[in-house]
């Protein structure tokens, strides 16, 4: 990978910023002062708006990992405006989800506010995140969604 002095600049001006305490924000993750553990309440608005397509999976049990009971799989969800992705948990299921288009908002039970998502940002969600989306913007978002899924879990679950 060939540097430039501007983007050598800018790397040493990040770190310098992270050294002394003023680490830039980061897209898409909870504010500072903002986490902690089910500091958001569950929602009880049903899917609405939303197509999910499982594009692919893997049978761990199948490969080298030999890990049972475990699919990896690839799905592509389609969030109308206006649209909701239920509340769920990831407490069984680790997942990532990378918003391909268009900008999302995240209600997370690990953070007091919500967290907007835009194209392009990827997000860990971990055994101890609880949350719902909604589209609240005018164009639908896309999102690729892998996650961890037990082979004997409801294929339905968001």
């Amino acid at each position: 990978m060939k540097l430039t002095l501007l983007s050598l600049r800018g790397a040493m001006t990040a770190g310098l910023l992270v050294g002394f305490g003023a680490a830039p924000a980061v897209a898409g993750t909870c504010p500072a002062g903002k986490a902690g553990i089910d500091v958001m309440k569950p929602s009880d608005a049903p899917a609405s708006g939303v197509t999910d397509t499982v594009l692919s999976s893997i049978d761990l049990a199948k490969e080298p990992v030999a890990v049972d009971g475990r699919m990896l799989r690839l799905r592509r969800l389609t969030v109308a405006p206006g649209g909701v992705v239920p509340y769920h948990s990831h407490g069984n299921r680790p997942a990532i989800i990378h918003v391909v288009s268009g900008t999302i908002t995240e209600y997370a039970s690990t953070c007091a506010v919500p967290i907007v998502h835009k194209a392009g940002e990827s997000v860990a969600e971990l055994n101890k995140t609880s949350h719902w989306w909604r589209n609240t913007g005018k164009v639908p978002v896309v999102l690729l969604a892998s996650d961890f899924f037990p082979v004997d879990g409801d294929p339905k679950a968001m």
